[in-house]
């Protein structure tokens, strides 16, 4: 469910959230797909959100919605959900129609015991219709369903151009490190559970692949510790951008299991809560309007 705070975003904020290619399931079964496992791909590249129908806002309208600010979507409807107002098979072809290769769109809908029913349903919504993302028959024993989905998202390209979803820092992360005798502290601006950029205060003329040790970092009140290698440094509105990959005390990449996960948590968190707010804001705007609507048509 979406959280009920709606704070104000502005335009540079609302800029990077809606940033990188993002997958809505539209009112799935939870128990067949439970919101545990958008963490779960989100470790895998996917930024996932469920969307559930409510009393507050028309599922129209927040699709509609959705669909005019995360331009780079894509759209998996439940069609066995049963949803007033909303006949899926005339809904999903509308969509289809309207936006054609603008959005993706993809069906789940539960396993069917007839053949010639999941015969016809394929046919319509992959031929009729030309949905491009895949009419997938989610298992009674959810577990599969999470490799089940997980493969279609890769078919699709769910991660989009990225491998790893990033969130951007507030003005409290930071990583601080010793370089040439020196105590450095720079400030963090995005960060992966692969990756970290940052800039500092006084340039520190790190050279290209050169290795740091026991970088400790803190983001939003979380704190680790980990090796780095800088990747690339690159001039940005003025100052120079560092972007390093975490490298493990052996040499290889990546951060150790225990900090992998927990920066894992806190990515989900940071980026998530931030897409929710943004859609909270959208949803009560669209709720305002649907108001007034009616309200005028009661006048008259």
């Amino acid at each position: 469910m979406l959280e009920s705070a709606v704070p104000d975003i502005d335009d540079e904020s609302k800029k990077y959230i809606i940033m990188g290619r993002k997958t809505f399931f539209i009112c799935p079964d939870v128990s067949l797909l439970p919101e545990s496992y958008l963490e779960d791909y989100l470790a895998r590249g996917y930024e996932t959100y469920i969307i559930s129908d409510d009393r507050i806002c028309p599922l129209t309208k927040k699709i509609e919605m959705i669909i005019s600010v995360f331009t780079d979507s894509i759209l998996f409807f439940y069609i066995d959900a049963d949803i007033e107002g909303i006949e899926w098979s005339s809904y999903i072809k509308a969509l289809q129609t309207t936006y054609g290769s603008k959005v993706l769109i993809g069906v789940l809908y539960t396993k069917r015991s007839n053949e010639k029913e999941k015969f016809n349903l394929e046919k319509y919504y992959l031929y009729d219709v030309g949905i491009q993302c895949g009419c997938i028959a989610l298992e009674y024993q959810r577990a599969k369903n999470f490799y089940l989905i997980d493969k279609i998202m890769f078919a699709n390209q769910a991660c989009g151009r990225r491998k790893t979803v990033r969130a951007f820092c507030d003005k409290s992360s930071e990583v601080v490190f010793e370089y040439k005798k020196k105590r450095i502290r720079g400030k963090l601006s995005d960060i992966s559970i692969n990756h970290f950029s940052c800039t500092f205060d006084v340039d520190p003329a790190i050279q290209q692949y050169e290795k740091l040790n026991r970088c400790i970092f803190l983001v939003d009140g979380m704190h680790f510790e980990s090796d780095a290698v800088l990747m690339i440094s690159r001039e940005v509105n003025g100052q120079m951008l560092y972007i390093f990959l975490f490298t493990k005390k052996d040499g290889s990449n990546g951060l150790d299991e225990d900090s992998m996960n927990r920066l894992g948590q806190k990515i989900y968190q940071l980026v998530t809560t931030r897409a929710k707010a943004l859609m909270n804001s959208m949803f009560d705007k669209a709720r305002r309007i649907v108001s007034e609507e009616y309200e005028e048509l009661e006048r008259v």
